[in-house]
C-alpha cells in the first residue's frame, strides 16, 4: 500500500484522536450524554423495577436492558423533537407542505431561547478574553431591560426611530452598570468578582422598586408589572404574529453582535490590547498598554452586551418587565458565564454552545412532559459537558488523545488581593 493510500487514513483518524479544542469539546458533549444514560438508568422507576426483576426468569436481563434502552431512547427523542425537529413531522410538512408553524415550532422556540443568551455569553467571553471575571452580567442585563423598556414604553414614535433607541437605551444602562465595577477596579483595585456579584443584588432591587413605586409600574396595576412596549419598540416575529413562531428580528441583532465580538477580538487595536491584557497582563504594561483604560473598555462593552441582551429579552418576547425578569433558573447573566466558557470565549465557539444548551432547556421541558423525568435531567447534563471541557487533562485519559491542551481555558486573572 502506497503512502498516497495510508495518508488519507491516518489523516482522517487523527482528527478524532488529537486534543484540539474542537475534539475535546466534542467528546465533553458525548461525556454528558453518558452522563444523563447513567442518571436516567439510576432514578426511573420503570427502569429500576426492571433490573429488579433479572433473576426471576430467563428473560429478565434482556427485558431489564429493552426497558433501559427504551426510557433512554425516549429521553432524548424527546429531547431532540423538542429542541429541533420531529423527523415525522418534518417528512409530513415536506410532503404534503402542511403543518409548517408546528414542524418549525420546536426549532424557533430554541432560537428565541437562545438569541439573548449568544449576546449575553459574548460580552461575558469579550471580558474573559481580557482577564476579567464579570459576575454582574444578569444585573446589568436588568437594567439594560429597565432602561429599555421605560424607553420603548413611555415614549412614542415611529419604529424607525423607536426601535434603534429602544435598543440603544438598553446598551447605555449596561454601560452604566458595567462601568461601576470598571472604575473600581481600575483606580481603586477591587476586585471585580465581588463588586459585580454584590452589584446583583443592587439591581434587583432597583427592579422591584421601578415595577412598584414608579410611573414605570403598569397603570392600574398593584402587582410588580411594568408597562408594555409600545408597538413600535418591539422586535416582532421573523414569520409574522400568524404563524405563531416566537422567533423574532432579534435573531439579526445576535448576528450582528457575533460579527461585532469577532472584529472587535481579531480585528482591532482595541481587541488586541484586550487580548494581550487577558493572555500576559506583565507583557501588556511593558508594551506600554494603558490597564485602566482597558479594564473600564472592557467592562463598558461587556455591560452594555449583556444590557442589549436584557432589552433584546423584551422585546422579543414578553414586551413587558415583571418583578422576577431574568431572576429565575439561577439568571441568564449565570448562565452565560458556561457558556463562554463552553465557547472558550470566541464568538462561534459561544453561538454554538448558546445553541446547545437553548436545545438542552427547550428539549428538556418536552422531555419532562412527555415521559416525566425531570427537567434538571437537562441541567445535569450541561453541568457534565461544562465539567468535562473544563478538565481537558480527564478527557484525554478517557478517549487516549493526543497532546492535550490543558491551558485553553485559562483566565489570566489577578488574585483576590489585587
Amino acid at each position: 500500500m502506497s503512502d498516497h493510500d495510508v495518508s488519507p487514513r491516518h489523516a482522517w483518524w487523527s482528527r478524532f484522536t488529537s486534543s484540539s479544542p474542537t475534539v475535546v469539546t466534542a467528546y465533553a458533549f458525548i461525556l454528558g450524554l453518558v452522563v444523563g444514560v447513567v442518571i436516567i438508568a439510576t432514578t426511573t422507576p420503570a427502569v429500576l423495577d426492571a433490573w429488579r426483576g433479572i433473576f426471576h426468569g430467563w428473560d429478565g436481563l434482556p427485558h431489564a436492558l429493552n426497558i433501559t434502552f427504551n426510557n433512554v431512547g425516549a429521553a432524548y427523542r424527546d429531547m431532540f423533537t423538542g429542541s429541533v425537529v420531529d423527523p415525522q413531522g418534518f417528512w409530513h410538512s415536506l410532503t404534503t407542505g402542511k403543518g409548517w408553524p408546528n414542524t418549525l415550532t420546536p426549532l424557533s422556540e430554541t432560537l428565541t431561547y437562545a438569541t439573548p443568551l449568544i449576546i449575553v455569553s459574548i460580552g461575558v467571553g469579550i471580558a474573559f478574553q481580557t482577564g476579567l471575571f464579570n459576575i454582574g452580567a444578569n444585573g446589568q442585563a436588568v437594567i439594560g431591560g429597565i432602561a429599555g423598556t421605560a424607553f420603548g414604553s413611555m415614549l412614542h414614535m415611529p419604529t424607525i426611530i423607536h426601535l434603534p433607541l429602544t435598543l440603544l437605551m438598553g446598551i447605555a444602562g449596561g454601560m452604566l452598570v458595567g462601568a461601576v465595577p470598571g472604575l473600581l477596579k481600575a483606580y481603586t483595585g477591587a476586585h471585580e468578582v465581588i463588586v459585580t456579584l454584590m452589584f446583583n443584588y443592587v439591581t434587583y432591587s432597583v427592579l422591584l422598586f421601578m415595577v412598584l413605586s414608579t410611573p414605570f409600574q403598569q397603570p392600574g396595576q398593584a402587582n410588580d408589572i411594568g408597562r408594555t412596549l409600545d408597538p413600535s419598540a418591539i422586535l416582532a416575529p421573523l414569520f409574522g404574529t400568524t404563524s405563531g413562531l416566537r422567533i423574532s428580528y432579534g435573531i439579526f441583532v445576535a448576528a450582528i453582535v457575533v460579527v461585532f465580538a469577532w472584529w472587535l477580538l481579531d480585528r482591532s487595536s482595541l481587541g488586541f490590547d484586550f487580548r494581550i491584557t487577558g493572555a500576559n497582563p506583565s507583557a501588556a504594561r511593558a508594551s506600554g498598554i494603558n490597564a485602566k483604560r482597558v479594564i473600564v473598555l472592557a467592562f463598558l462593552i461587556s455591560g452594555g452586551l449583556a444590557g442589549l441582551a436584557g432589552v433584546v429579552q423584551v422585546a422579543s418576547t414578553t414586551h413587558y418587565i415583571d418583578g422576577g425578569f431574568l431572576i429565575g433558573s439561577a439568571g441568564i447573566g449565570f448562565t452565560a458565564i458556561t457558556v463562554a466558557l463552553l465557547g472558550r470565549n470566541r464568538p462561534m465557539g459561544i453561538v454554538w454552545a448558546a445553541l446547545l444548551f437553548a436545545a438542552l432547556g427547550v428539549g428538556g421541558r418536552n422531555m419532562q412532559s412527555l415521559t416525566g423525568i425531570p427537567l434538571d435531567l437537562a441541567t445535569v447534563i450541561q453541568s457534565a459537558i461544562v465539567l468535562f471541557v473544563a478538565t481537558p487533562v480527564l478527557v484525554k485519559e478517557i478517549f487516549k488523545l493526543r497532546h492535550v491542551t490543558t491551558n485553553s481555558l485559562q483566565l489570566a486573572t489577578t488574585g483576590w488581593g489585587s
